[in-house]
C-alpha cells in the first residue's frame, strides 16, 4: 500500500495494543498485534490467489499465511459472514449463491472495501477475488494492486470430484471431504453440504470462471505478475512451488 493508504488505514482500525478490529462487518476480521518481523522474509507485499472453486486456494492460503504472516482476506468467508449476519448485502448475495451464480461486482466490492487496508507491513493475501476484469480494475482503483497473482490450474473433472464431496461443519466452520478428509465421527452427523456444492450448481460456476479467466490473466499478465501452478498434484508439491516463488531468501 502507499503511505497515504497506510495513514488512511488508521481510520479503519479500532482497538488497543492487544489487537485491532476492522470497523464495518467487524466480526469477520480481527488481527492480533503481530509484526511482520515475526515471519519469514517475503518478496511481495500483496498477493492475489486465483483459481476455480475446489482448486485448493483455501489450503494454500493457510500455508502462505502461516509462514509469511500475510493478512488473509477470503471473499468467500466475508460473503458467508455477511449472509449469516443477515446484512442487506448478505441477503442480496445469498440469492445468487443459492442459484449457483457469481455474486455481482458491486455486492462483492461493497463487502470487502472495509477490509483492505488493515494489513499494514504484514502484507495482504486476497483469496477469491478478482473474479472478473471489472473487479480487477476496481481493486487497482481502491489501492489494492497485487505484486503477484498466483493461479492454481486444475482440470474440471477433478474440480467436480473435489467440490461435490465437500461437507461443512456449521459449528466450527471447518470444511471436510468425504474421500480426502472425512469429518471425525463425533461431528460427522452435523456436517452439511453447501447449497451450491453439487454438480448442477457447479457447472455454471465453472463456466463463468473460464469465461472470465482469460481477461484477468491478460490484465495482470501485461503487468508481469502472473505465476501459474498445476494444482492437480499433491498439496505438498503445490506448496513447495508457491513457497519458492514467495521467499526472498
Amino acid at each position: 500500500f502507499s503511505q497515504a493508504s497506510r495513514i488512511s488505514q488508521r481510520t479503519l482500525l479500532a482497538g488497543t495494543a492487544s489487537g485491532c478490529a476492522v470497523v464495518g462487518i467487524g466480526a469477520y476480521y480481527y488481527t492480533q498485534n503481530v509484526t511482520a518481523e515475526a515471519y519469514s522474509p517475503k518478496r511481495f507485499q500483496g498477493i492475489v490467489l486465483f483459481g476455480a472453486p475446489g482448486s485448493g486456494k483455501g489450503t494454500q492460503a493457510e500455508l502462505i499465511k502461516e509462514k509469511y504472516g500475510y493478512v488473509h482476506l477470503s471473499t468467500g468467508d466475508i460473503l458467508r459472514a455477511e449472509v449469516k449476519a443477515g446484512t442487506p448485502l448478505g441477503k442480496s448475495a445469498k440469492g445468487y449463491m443459492d442459484s449457483g451464480q457469481l455474486v455481482p461486482d458491486d455486492v462483492v466490492l461493497g463487502m470487502i472495501k472495509n477490509n483492505l487496508l488493515a494489513a499494514g507491513d504484514r502484507g495482504w493475501l486476497l483469496d477469491g477475488m478478482p473474479r472478473t476484469l471489472v473487479q480487477a480494475a476496481a481493486l487497482d482503483k481502491m489501492g489494492c494492486t497485487p505484486d503477484t497473482m498466483i493461479v492454481l490450474d486444475v482440470p474440471d473433472d477433478e474440480l467436480v470430484r473435489r467440490i461435490c464431496g465437500r461437507r461443512n461443519d456449521p459449528v466450527t466452520g471447518k470444511i471436510y471431504h468425504l474421500t480426502f478428509h472425512p469429518p471425525p465421527q463425533e461431528v460427522a452427523a452435523r456436517c452439511v453440504q453447501r447449497s451450491d456444492d453439487n454438480e448442477e450448481k457447479l457447472k455454471p460456476r465453472l463456466a463463468a470462471y473460464h469465461k472470465n479467466l482469460q481477461p484477468i490473466l491478460e490484465f495482470y499478465g501485461a503487468q508481469g505478475k502472473v505465476f501459474r501452478v498445476k494444482g492437480n498434484q499433491p498439496k505438498e508439491h503445490v506448496w513447495a512451488i508457491i513457497d519458492k516463488h514467495l521467499s526472498s531468501e
